[in-house]
């Protein structure tokens, strides 16, 4: 098992030159079984908003979220509470939620900077049943692909099979998981053919042989090396040559599993096991991980020369390297009988391009008296689509589907040159009250926003000012965000 190292995809050469600049991306994984529960009142800790570097990309994944048939209806309708507490907490902070996935009790979300969404492309998502033969969701695997600067990127949330007795079936299990998801994508129709991988979740490995007592003592003096050479999970990495390929951190934290909720004690029906009593065998367990794999480079055929493989990447999209920054567990979090788990990244890499698809502007003084125009000009070609729509959102916008209104790119041109195409939003649309805002193009081929303008100022409607009813509006706007 490696600790905080690097995991690098090109030959470890200095003698490797490439044109453009390194850039550092960070990303914050978070992995946690909440146990059907709602969210807690504050999750700043569980981000690391306090933290003076701060994230790019958040990607979060949760399982046993609260799947009962009439929740789930709910949910599909409006934000489950857990996707709404992570969009209103990282909303105002500039970050928006690109993509998300939902397979009953396992949901993926994934945020970034707003300034990085013009070059995070070709999302897609998909999921995989494995509980009951496969027919029920309750086990099973959510997945989310995007393109990142060029690189491509998989975030896999799994929850597998539970029980002691069953390691190697979790093996078959995540194999099984790998096989059937397939994507949309000519260069990476599976999850194994990303650049990078994140795999993370309730992965259900526990702790073989070791006895609750032994157990207990290890943990409470934290010397939880004791515990690895009997973690199912680590002893598969050792046999399997599809694991050895993953890499994790060390488990220097408790085992995350099993609680009493609000609590930092091990379930209490084991605490009596110890004591003497009857209750039923629940050992603690690192059930809770995050693993990642940076995808191999090709071997080199014998009797090619050291020179060639030194001289040029043997790929077009490396290099690309992944450090481990922090692996831990927030045990301040009691709301479920899992801790969370966090990893932080540091992701390194050259970007394959810097220059977005579209250039969108808002042209003039803005307000819903006035002629809202849009300017936009292809800067790089795409396969643009007559689904393609230019979106006005808050400038502080939480996600895609917030948008205030929009428009259709095709049919509704009044102007256009070879650089510059012209477009009116419907002034009816465009809000009353003074609104800090920005455009987004939304190209429906690379199902993402393609574009984004710098912010700019809607200014409030004259006959707002003259009849002096912008209280009245705000107070009724309020009311109905808060229903």
């Amino acid at each position: 098992m490696d600790g905080a190292e690097s995991q690098e995809g090109i030959p470890n050469s200095a003698s490797i030159q490439l044109p453009g600049q390194w850039e550092t991306y960070r990303v914050h994984v978070v992995t946690w079984n909440i146990g059907t529960s709602e969210p807690p009142d504050n999750i700043s800790s569980l981000l690391y908003l306090d933290s003076q570097v701060t994230a790019d990309l958040y990607v979060i994944g949760l399982q046993e979220v609260n799947a009962r048939l009439l929740q789930f209806v709910m949910d599909l309708v409006f934000e489950d509470s857990w996707s709404h507490l992570f969009m209103a907490t990282l909303g105002p902070l500039g970050y928006v939620k690109v993509t998300s996935v939902r397979m009953q009790g396992l949901l993926l979300l994934v945020f970034s900077k707003q300034l990085h969404l013009p070059f995070i492309r070709d999302l897609q998502t998909t999921y995989t049943r494995t509980g009951i033969f496969g027919y029920w969701g309750n086990k099973g695997g959510v997945s989310a692909r995007i393109s990142f600067y060029g690189h491509t990127l998989c975030f896999l949330n799994c929850h597998l099979l539970a029980h002691m007795s069953y390691a190697a079936q979790r093996v078959d299990e995540f194999e099984y998981i790998l096989d059937v998801q397939e994507f949309d994508t000519h260069d990476t129709p599976h999850v194994l053919d990303h650049d990078l991988l994140f795999w993370f979740g309730d992965l259900n490995f526990r702790i073989d042989d070791h006895g609750l007592l032994f157990l207990r003592s290890a943990i409470t003096s934290n010397r939880f090396s004791l515990l690895w050479n009997k973690d199912q999970l680590l002893m598969m990495m050792k046999k399997e040559a599809l694991l050895q390929e993953f890499k994790e951190g060390p488990l220097y934290f408790k085992p995350t599993y099993k609680f009493d909720r609000f609590s930092q004690n091990y379930d209490t029906r084991a605490s009596k096991m110890w004591l003497g009593f009857n209750g039923k065998r629940r050992k603690p367990a690192w059930t809770d991980r995050i693993l990642w794999r940076v995808k191999p480079r090709p071997k080199v055929e014998e009797g090619s020369k050291v020179e060639e493989v030194t001289r040029k990447p043997l790929r077009e999209d490396l290099p690309l390297k992944v450090v481990l920054d922090t692996y831990t567990s927030d045990c301040t979090y009691g709301v479920s009988d899992h801790k969370p788990v966090i990893g932080t990244f540091s992701l390194e890499q050259l970007k394959k391009y810097e220059t977005p698809l579209v250039q969108v502007c808002a042209e003039g003084d803005w307000s819903a008296t006035g002629g809202p125009l849009v300017t936009y000009s292809i800067l790089e070609p795409f396969s643009a689509s007559t689904w393609d729509w230019i979106g006005l959102y808050k400038a502080s916008f939480r996600s895609v589907s917030d948008y205030i209104t929009y428009i259709w790119v095709k049919g509704i041109e009044v102007s256009s040159s070879d650089d510059v195409i012209q477009v009116y939003m419907n002034k009816d649309d465009i809000p009353v009250l003074k609104t800090d805002c920005v455009l987004c193009y939304y190209s429906s081929n690379a199902r993402s926003i393609v574009g984004i303008s710098p912010p700019f100022q809607v200014h409030e409607s004259v006959m707002v000012t003259e009849e002096d009813l912008a209280p009245m509006i705000a107070n009724g706007r309020d009311r109905n965000a808060a229903s």
